[in-house]
């Protein structure tokens, strides 16, 4: 009798699932290209915390252009659509567009938002706001905030708050609502339900002036959200580092990009305790056309070359560390970020 040939299994390995963050903090230096952050990595006094991420990739920035600027990019990584330039978002058919952070909010997930410009400004708008044009709607703009059930929002801004759209006074209305509402960071060890801290009338001024205004803002932010232990998602913007490309100042740009390094640092301090906190740093766009075209390791000193004092369509990097990380590897379109985030949040 004929022996049978052994039957051979085949077995079909399950799908691997990426852990589930149950928080996100995705920080955006505005402007900060490659160039920007290996000028940074030449004069600053210590490794930069981004050095940590060992997930990187990188990021194509256009909006309906080819060149885009920061609400059209924002809102690409705020909501997953390309829009116009100068459409905080909204469609291309001025359809208004779901947020990421309104989203975190159907999902009662807290949520913050801070920057080193105005609170009002084009990228963090892109994340609560809705308007057809950036073009004079600091006020709109404010006013739409106080619509929605963010527990933090730090900045530039007052005035655009405290005289609000047709005469209201925001201040007095979010304090009914129950935030607490300063024009300093230096709160002390009081960590409140609901924060709004708004440090200049306007655009906040240089580091030299406003000292350490976004490391310190991003952890009182991440102290208030992560009450409870709860789930949050948080928005931290270097708006600054792109003003240093606008006006081709290196100098201008490093300083801002070690500041905004700092508040990286915190983040990522809080996500290696923590373990269930994903961190994504990236940027909407490169500013300048920057080059790092000489300098000195030993006396860390660099000096940047410039091709353009406008945005450029180069691409940008974006890292990653925690749950859901390896999601963000390789070459993607800046409104994966959004797609991504989201399918990790559901």
């Amino acid at each position: 009798m004929a022996c049978q040939e052994p039957t051979t299994i085949t077995t079909i390995p399950e799908k691997i699932i990426p852990p589930k963050p149950k928080r996100i903090i995705l920080m955006i230096g505005d402007g900060m290209g490659l160039s920007q952050i290996t000028a940074t990595t030449v004069v600053a006094e210590q490794p930069l915390a981004l050095e940590q991420f060992k997930h990187i990739g990188l990021v194509k920035t256009h909006s309906t252009k080819l060149i885009t600027d920061s609400a059209a990019s924002a809102t690409a990584m705020a909501t997953g659509k390309k829009t116009y330039n100068g459409a905080i978002a909204m469609g291309v058919d001025q359809d208004t567009l779901q947020t990421i952070v309104e989203y975190a909010e159907t999902l009662t997930w807290k949520t913050g938002i801070v920057t080193t410009a105005t609170v009002t400004h084009a990228t963090p708008a892109s994340f609560y706001g809705h308007q057809p044009s950036r073009s004079r709607v600091n006020r709109k703009i404010a006013a739409q905030f106080m619509t929605k059930d963010i527990e933090v929002l730090m900045g530039g801004g007052w005035t655009y708050f405290k005289d609000g759209l047709d005469g209201r006074d925001l201040i007095d209305e979010a304090r009914q609502k129950g935030y607490f509402v300063t024009n300093t960071i230096e709160v002390g060890e009081y960590v409140p339900q609901k924060m709004i801290c708004l440090v200049s009338s306007e655009l906040p001024p240089r580091i030299k002036e406003r000292g350490d205004f976004l490391p310190k803002a991003t952890k009182k932010t991440i102290d208030i959200l992560s009450q409870n232990n709860a789930s949050f998602f948080m928005v931290v913007e270097g708006g600054q580092i792109d003003w240093g490309g606008h006006q081709n100042k290196g100098d201008y740009i490093t300083e801002e990009t070690i500041d905004f390094d700092k508040a990286v640092a915190h983040a990522l301090a809080f996500a290696q305790k923590d373990k269930n906190t994903l961190v994504l740093v990236t940027a909407d766009h490169e500013t300048g056309g920057c080059s790092v075209a000489k300098g000195s390791l030993k006396k860390k000193e660099v000096t940047c070359a410039f091709t353009t004092d406008y945005h450029t369509g180069t691409m940008v990097p974006i890292f990653a560390y925690g749950p859901g990380a390896t999601e963000f590897v390789g070459i993607m379109d800046n409104t994966d970020i959004f797609h991504k985030m989201k399918s990790l949040m559901n």
